[in-house]
Parts: C-alpha cells; sequence; structure tokens
C-alpha cells in the first residue's frame, strides 16, 4: 500500500491511496474461509462446500467490501499519523472509468486544510464588560413583589388603585389573543392608568401600543411578539377583564422576613434588601457574562483574518447531513454556518495554545454544584457530601448530560480566559441600563 499526498494549495490538498492485491488478499481469504464454514449451499454438507464455489458466488463482493474496509482504516490512520488539521471530512473523487475489476484500485480523496491564523489581541478592543447593579427602583420593586406575594388577595367587583388585573389582550388582524396580569403602574402614561379606574370583569378597553408601557420589551411578555417587532409597534389592542383582585399588602415585619429567609437570618428592612441585593446581582451576572462573551466572539471573529477552504466545505455540506443538499442549498448553509465555524477555529486555537483543557474533577465540582442548588431548592441545605457525589456519578454516567456540563464548564473557562486576555473594561449599568445596552436601545 502506498499512500500520498499533493498540496493543490494551502488549504486544499488530494491524498492518493494505492491498494494491491497482497494488500488484501489474506483478509479476503480470511472471510471467504468463514463463509465456506457457515454456507448453506443445496446439495452440500454444511462446511464442505467446495471454495470454487464459495469464491464464485461471494469473492467479489468480499473483495470489494474489504478493500472498502482497508481503504477507510488506511486514510485514517495516515491523517492521524501525518497530523493532518482538516475540516469536514476527506471527499472520494469520482472517477467515471474507475474499474473495480481491477486487482490493483487507486484511489483520491480531496481534503479542506484548516487555515493557519494567528489571533491578536492588541487590536483595538471596544467591548465593554459589564456588571448589573440592582439599584434602588429595583429593590423597591421587588419588595413591593413581596409584599403583594405575600399580602391578603381578595376579589373585587371595580378596578382600584393597586389592584391586580388578570385579563386578554386580543387583536385579530394581528393574531394576538394572550393573558395577562399586571397593575396599574405598569403603564408608561398615568392617563393611560387611570382608563381602568371602575371598569369590571367582563368591560373592554382599547389601547394603542405605542409607548403603552413603562418598558417596551414588556410587550414581548404581554403580548408574546418578538424583539424585532416591539419596538416601535403601533397597532389597537383590545384589553378584556376577566378578574379584579384586591390586594393588602403584607406588612414589613419580623414574621414576613422570616417567612422569607427563616431562622432570624433578616431582622430589617435595610438586611431584607441587602439580602434581596445580593441574590438579584448574583442571578443577573449570567446576563451579563453572556452578552461579553457575545460580544468577544464577534470582536474575535471580525479581527482575525484567514481563508476557508470554502468550495470544498459548499461541496462537502452536500453529502454531510442526513439528507443530501444540492449545490445551491449547501452554498446557502455554508454562508449561515461560516461564522460559526470561523468561531469554532479560534476556539480550538485558543484552547489548545492556552491550555484549556477540561479535567474530570472540574466537571464534577461543576455537577455537584448544581445538584446542591438543586438540593436546596427542596429543603435540602446541607447534604452529606458522600450523597452528593453518588449522585454526581450518576449524572456523569449519562453521555449526554456529561457533554452538555462540559460544554458549559468549557465556556465559563474561556469565558474567564477571555476577560482577562481582552482586558475589556468593567462598567457597572442598572438593569434598564443594561437592557438597553444588550438590545442595541441607545
Amino acid at each position: 500500500m502506498n499512500i500520498t499526498r499533493n498540496h493543490v494549495d494551502a488549504l486544499n490538498a488530494v491524498v492518493t491511496v494505492q491498494i494491491d492485491k497482497a494488500d488484501y488478499s489474506d483478509r479476503v481469504a480470511k472471510v471467504l474461509a468463514d463463509y465456506r464454514k457457515n454456507a448453506n449451499i443445496p446439495g452440500f454438507r454444511k462446511g464442505a462446500v467446495p471454495m470454487s464455489l464459495v469464491q464464485k458466488q461471494y469473492g467479489h463482493a468480499i473483495v470489494l467490501d474489504e478493500v472498502n474496509k482497508l481503504l477507510q482504516e488506511s486514510l485514517n490512520q495516515y491523517i492521524t499519523d501525518e497530523k493532518l488539521d482538516i475540516l469536514g471530512n476527506p471527499l472520494p473523487k469520482v472517477s467515471d472509468d474507475f474499474n473495480w475489476e481491477a486487482e490493483d484500485f487507486t484511489f483520491d480523496f480531496e481534503l479542506g486544510m484548516a487555515p493557519e491564523f494567528t489571533i491578536n489581541f492588541d487590536k483595538k478592543n471596544t467591548v465593554t464588560r459589564y456588571q448589573i447593579v440592582a439599584d434602588n427602583d429595583m429593590l423597591d420593586e421587588q419588595v413591593d413583589r413581596i409584599r403583594s406575594m405575600y399580602g391578603k388577595r381578595s376579589n373585587t367587583d371595580e378596578v382600584a388603585e393597586g389592584n391586580e388585573i388578570t385579563g386578554v389582550f386580543t387583536s385579530e388582524e394581528n393574531g394576538i389573543n394572550e393573558t395577562a396580569t399586571f397593575t396599574l403602574d405598569v403603564f408608561a402614561d398615568k392617563k393611560t392608568a387611570k382608563k381602568f379606574i371602575g371598569l369590571k370583569a367582563g368591560d373592554s378597553l382599547t389601547l394603542n401600543t405605542k409607548g403603552l408601557f413603562d418598558d417596551d420589551h414588556k410587550l414581548m411578555d404581554y403580548l408574546k411578539v418578538s424583539h424585532d417587532e416591539v419596538h416601535g409597534l403601533d397597532i389597537d389592542v383590545t384589553f378584556t377583564i376577566d378578574n379584579i383582585t384586591a390586594i393588602e399588602m403584607a406588612n414589613l415585619d419580623q414574621d414576613l422576613f422570616d417567612r422569607l429567609f427563616p431562622g432570624g437570618v433578616v431582622t430589617s428592612v435595610d438586611e431584607l434588601k441587602a439580602k434581596l441585593k445580593a441574590d438579584a446581582e448574583n442571578q443577573l451576572a449570567p446576563q451579563a457574562e453572556s452578552k461579553f462573551y457575545n460580544d468577544i466572539t464577534e470582536h474575535l471573529i471580525a479581527n482575525t483574518s484567514f481563508d476557508l477552504p470554502a468550495e470544498f466545505l459548499k461541496k462537502w455540506l452536500q453529502t454531510a447531513g442526513d439528507q443530501p443538499l444540492t449545490a445551491e442549498e449547501a452554498a446557502e448553509e455554508f454562508e449561515r454556518s461560516e461564522k460559526g465555524l470561523r468561531y469554532q477555529l479560534i476556539e480550538s486555537k485558543l484552547i489548545n495554545e492556552n491550555n484549556l483543557q477540561l479535567t474530570f474533577d472540574e466537571l464534577k465540582d461543576h455537577a455537584a454544584v448544581l445538584i446542591k442548588g438543586q438540593m436546596a431548592q427542596f429543603g435540602q441545605l446541607d447534604p452529606e457530601d458522600e450523597d452528593v457525589q453518588r449522585i454526581v456519578m450518576r449524572v456523569l454516567s449519562n453521555q449526554d448530560e456529561t457533554k452538555r456540563l462540559s460544554e458549559q464548564v468549557m465556556q465559563q473557562k474561556m469565558i474567564q480566559f477571555l476577560i482577562e486576555k481582552s482586558e475589556a473594561p468593567l462598567k457597572e449599568v442598572n438593569y434598564k441600563e443594561f437592557v438597553k445596552v444588550y438590545y442595541g436601545d441607545n
């Protein structure tokens, strides 16, 4: 057997695999012998079928099968031994005059080579890292929400200030039919809120969506429209009241504090707000990390220049999926996936050059933190370490779960690495400011 490689250019190569009869004859002979032992052919005892008959009946198919197996094994081993960094899979070059009746075979495969490139973190970096701070307005809203949640509730006949209203937003023309619950302070204009005062269950009110709420993004929650639609959305919707609830707000006293944080952990409003602030900022941190990761990813893609074996990849995409694609469909798929492929190459280079590989201990620790959090939700605040580790190993025995958790840990490692490497400035913002930045509403 002989394998050679010819580089067409820096991104494309052709590997030629020559297989002679001597390379596969022993393998074919062994398979034929096994066939002869087990063949059931009328007129012959099992195991006594003449080899010539077995050869005539099965020989050619066995040759083709063994040659194909040998070809795949040899090609894969060659790529491994030569440490070839390829994209996609080798593509056989089809020849119309290929002779499958011959004893010696020559196969050609196209390879798409991964590009060589450098990642320059010194280029001007406009990425900002955000830290979301729970400000007084957010904390006051949370306190009011808690007082409402633990307050006394009763149905009432007419809408009054402070009531909770449940009803349905409808717009047949725009396909909207969504149930919503809110209090009147959700509206941006006090005149709109006043229109509800005195209304009863069954009454309807027509509202225009433009500037309706104190935050346009609430249209996404209440009307179930997309983010692209909410900005400047200017349509009429009808709100029909189903139920009106009067709420007697719970007192901010020790009884409420203990219901929220048992054991006297909180004894004053200031301590309550401090706990709420810490919890809120902890919950909001992943959103800030996600934006940083998205932004630095876009920055790296835009500022790391390299070519791809585009024509090879388009050809490969035609047969890579479950369903074959036309040349036009493959070109469209390449265009959609090119940015993702570029970042995969950048990320892989960062991982390899900076030793960011995941360890099993890191994976176990991450799983343990998640499991303890889930156990805490069910009241198990201080579980035995042996119990946690037993659950960890059971979870990690599932390949899908292990893959999902591994991706989470690797993303966290990558984020921390990029924070340090990019030296992105840190800016504190409240949540409303962050939403504007996140959605580009500035």
